[in-house]
């Protein structure tokens, strides 16, 4: 394989990590902020607070990827025994099951509802939609990385 070309799978899968950070610094929740009401809070994955303990690991599972794809052009000709599709698999993973712990953290602490009223809605939550898509981006990725070294 020729380590200056990325594949499509690295290419997805770096597109996802990306978009995935982006998402790690727009808001994941918001309350308050009506008219006449309280003052708006959010949070995004970053904040590290009840809410967020595993958005961090998100934002790291894409540093990871886009470190993954990076690692190749920065060791010039030597071999790298990283450099192959089971640490895609393995940093997309975390970043997904990371996610899901993240919903899983909301859901319990009440973030996402406000008595019946929904928290997280696209205009209230962007980040925590976007993340959700540049996870599962990711996670393509990965899975076409092992597609493409398997020869499916």
């Amino acid at each position: 394989m020729n380590r200056r070309v990325l594949s499509r799978g690295r290419r997805v899968a770096g597109a996802g990590a990306v978009l995935t950070l982006v998402a790690c610094l727009l808001p994941w929740f918001r309350v308050g902020g009506d008219v006449g009401g309280l003052p708006a809070i959010s949070s995004n994955a970053l904040a590290g607070n009840q809410y967020f303990g595993a958005g961090i690991v998100v934002f790291v599972a894409a540093i990871a990827v886009l470190a993954l794809l990076a690692l190749p052009f920065a060791a010039g000709d030597q071999p790298l025994a990283v450099d192959r599709p089971a640490s895609f698999v393995l940093a997309a993973g975390v970043g997904l099951v990371a996610y899901l712990a993240c919903l899983a953290q909301l859901t319990l602490n009440g973030a996402l509802l406000q008595g019946s009223k929904p928290l997280f809605l696209p205009d209230r939550a962007p980040g925590l939609w976007l993340a959700a898509l540049g996870v599962v981006i990711m996670a393509w990725g990965a899975w076409d990385v092992v597609k493409e070294q398997a020869g499916w």
